[in-house]
């Protein structure tokens, strides 16, 4: 054989396996098929796989996303004028409520101060009208006393004992004569420490003022209500007390003369003496008290006018 027909016959060879090699594909299918068949019998005759499986919904809320917006921060270095700005905003806004609280303050103690003049007006005004009264009934009484000074010391006091024992049941009474003042605002202003609200001098000084003498005033009246008690026990060895009861109701009111002129007590010269004197200290301490009411009724008056100027108040 020639090489070429060598050639051939292997070629020729190739192509008969080529063509045998899908018959082997085909049985080898088939094969593999008839193995799954009883496999797939069987699942599908189990009882688990006849019952089909109950599939239960159990859906989940659906929720819509949020949106969150993120405020981007830009941090960029700040100039030094725009916290010299800020320093002085922050300033300016403390000064001004400092400065609104403080006139807030101003307003309502100048209110308080108004409201304690008021007061204070009307305080003056009641010391005045009993000043007023004082005066005149210390005028009277200062007469008086020396009236019955000179009718007890005459050549013949027990002809005009009528007149006496009608002056003497009234030499030894002091209420009518004792000043006392009206001074609940005053010392409320002192106790209370709101003497402060005052802020004009002129009429803070004049208020001390005032009430100084004041003091001083009472503590005369307490000087004079000593010396009369001195005179009683002078007097009750001069006149006979009796007397005094006829004249007299119950509330020591001088409503009648004595009859007749009724005697006066059997007196040594020594305990008229001791009357004079007493009558003296005490005729004496009574023009004193009228002198010094009379200086407290111009303080008082021209303390009500200042006031009356100063805070407006003419017309109330």
């Amino acid at each position: 054989m020639s090489e070429e027909e060598k050639i051939e016959g292997s070629k020729a060879e190739g192509a008969g396996h080529k063509e045998d090699n899908p018959q082997t594909t085909t049985n080898l299918t088939a094969a593999q098929a008839s193995d799954q068949e009883p496999t797939e019998q069987k699942e599908a005759s189990s009882p688990e796989q006849s019952i089909p499986e109950l599939q239960t919904t159990n859906p989940k809320p659906q929720t819509t996303p949020m949106e969150v917006h993120h405020h981007g921060h830009v941090h960029e270095k700040k100039k030094w004028k725009e916290y010299v700005f800020q320093f002085f905003m922050l300033f300016l806004a403390v000064t001004l409520g400092f400065f609104v609280e403080n006139q807030r303050e101003h307003y309502i103690e100048g209110m308080r101060e108004k409201q304690f003049i008021k007061s204070l007006v009307n305080d003056l005004r009641s010391d005045i009208v009993k000043l007023t009264s004082i005066i005149k009934i210390r005028t009277v009484r200062a007469s008086d006393l020396d009236s019955l000074k000179l009718l007890v010391n005459s050549d013949s006091p027990n002809t005009h004992t009528n007149d006496i024992y009608y002056l003497a049941s009234t030499a030894a009474r002091t209420l009518t004569i004792r000043f006392i003042p009206n001074d609940g605002t005053m010392q409320q202003l002192k106790n209370s420490g709101a003497f402060r609200l005052i802020r004009n001098r002129i009429v803070s000084d004049s208020i001390a003022t005032y009430d100084v003498n004041v003091r001083n005033a009472l503590r005369q009246s307490e000087v004079e209500e000593m010396v009369i008690n001195d005179y009683r026990q002078a007097a009750a060895k001069i006149f006979n007390t009796l007397i005094f009861d006829e004249i007299m109701d119950d509330n020591l009111n001088v409503i009648r003369r004595p009859h007749g002129n009724p005697a006066l007590a059997n007196y040594t010269s020594t305990e008229l003496y001791n009357w004079n004197y007493k009558m003296y200290s005490m005729s004496g301490i009574n023009r004193a008290n009228r002198r010094d009411a009379r200086l407290l009724l111009t303080q008082a008056t021209n303390l009500l006018k200042t006031l009356q100027k100063e805070y407006h108040l003419e017309n109330e």
